[in-house]
């Protein structure tokens, strides 16, 4: 009996003991530092911040025309860089100084802010105009080339941006013709040029061979009217604005385009067209640069006089009577606001300039593909050069070496 209660007593001794010692095993594996487990939660991943990769613009310079087609070109976005003004932009995408500065009001053209967006406005409305030959709308401050092509070829147009003459000197308005061209003109300034020019503490030569101090550039067509020209310019930052004697200024590079492309005998049509309309894929659109200077005709208030008396002038004749369709108080806020962009009118659109301008493209800040120029200038001048380039005095174009004029 006491040896069964001994085995009793020895029996439960160790299951107490068993019992004990995985108690305290347990306590361990609570107080034990936590180890990694197939198990346990992967750690969270922060997604990266997309990087937007903006897509190089294409040149705008040159369009194939669809039929009935008046517009060409995109509106596009651009960031400005460390170190550009107005003018770095406008060489770039080959449009005027004055076309920027009206696209985006209030921005200071010469400091316009690193990283602030920036409207260039590459979409053009066509001159109401024959389409051929070389088109002017001084306006706008842009010239069109419309090449001679076969029935049942397609009609092209190439644009480039102008300077015109300054107040007081107005470029002529009328039809004419390419009468000469040279290359590398040389320009004798007068006796009275040469005395008006040391009045300005600029003492100029007897002779100015082609080069970088020639002020009629590289390139130059003569006009049926003598003392006017089409030229380049050895002052870049003048174009799109006026900063002639009633000559017209083209960059470098587009003047040189031109110079091999457009035949001797080319007519050209110069005209006076601050508002433009035209029709794209069935969508009627609107340009206003605003009237010039010397202007004085009434365009701000056109529409209320069409309104009063329902008729349609010359200017709207390609509405063809679908005047009910035009978004009217959309088109007198775009007269007096003018900003050179191209924007739809018609009622069926239904979207204001604000809305339009937020499916602008954004491209990069950059030499689009097939540019004109390919951004090996020198500097393309700051605000005192451009301020100069108002004062300064035409050449006088009866100085120009009577034998180059007679080289094609």
């Amino acid at each position: 009996m006491n040896c069964l209660i001994d085995r009793f007593f020895f029996r439960s001794s160790l299951r107490a003991a068993g019992f004990i010692a995985l108690m305290v095993l347990a306590g361990c594996a609570l107080f034990k530092a936590p180890t990694k487990s197939i198990t346990s939660s992967p750690p969270s991943v922060v997604a990266p911040i997309p990087v937007v990769v903006l897509a190089r613009a294409n040149a705008t310079h040159r369009f194939v025309l669809g039929k009935g087609q008046d517009v060409v070109g995109v509106l596009q976005v651009v960031t400005v860089g460390t170190e550009d003004t107005f003018s770095d932009i406008a060489r770039r995408f080959n449009v005027g100084y004055e076309d920027m500065v009206r696209a985006n009001p209030g921005v200071d053209p010469w400091l316009p802010g690193v990283g602030r967006e920036v409207l260039v406005p590459t979409r053009f409305v066509l001159p109401d105009a024959p389409r051929e030959g070389l088109v002017i709308n001084v306006a706008a401050m842009r010239i069109y080339y419309f090449p001679h092509h076969a029935r049942g070829e397609p009609q092209l147009v190439i644009t480039h941006p102008i300077g015109i003459g300054k107040v007081g000197w107005r470029t002529p308005e009328g039809v004419t013709h390419i009468v000469g061209r040279v290359k590398d003109p040389v320009w004798i300034p007068t006796a009275s040029v040469r005395k008006e020019h040391l009045a300005d503490g600029d003492l100029l030569p007897a002779k100015i061979l082609a080069g970088p101090d020639n002020p009629l550039g590289s390139h130059m067509f003569r006009l049926g009217w003598p003392t006017y020209l089409i030229h380049g310019t050895n002052k870049p930052y003048g174009v799109g604005m006026r900063s002639s004697h009633g000559c017209i200024r083209l960059y470098p590079e587009d003047i040189a385009l031109l110079f091999d492309s457009v035949p001797i005998g080319t007519a050209v049509r110069v005209v006076n067209q601050p508002v433009v309309y035209g029709w794209q894929d069935k969508t009627l659109y609107m340009q206003v640069y605003g009237p010039l200077q010397d202007d004085h005709r009434d365009w701000r208030h056109q529409l209320h006089t069409l309104l009063k008396k329902n008729t349609l002038s010359p200017l709207l004749g390609k509405l063809n009577g679908e005047a009910s369709d035009v978004d009217w108080a959309l088109s007198q806020a775009l007269l007096d606001v003018p900003r050179g962009m191209v924007v739809a009118v018609a009622k069926a659109d239904g979207d204001s300039v604000e809305q339009q301008i937020l499916r602008a493209q954004h491209v990069r800040n950059a030499l689009p593909l097939n540019a004109t120029w390919v951004g090996d200038s020198a500097a393309l001048g700051d605000a005192a050069q451009f301020d100069q380039l108002l004062l300064e005095r035409e050449p006088d174009l009866g100085a120009l070496i009577p034998g180059s004029l007679l080289k094609h």
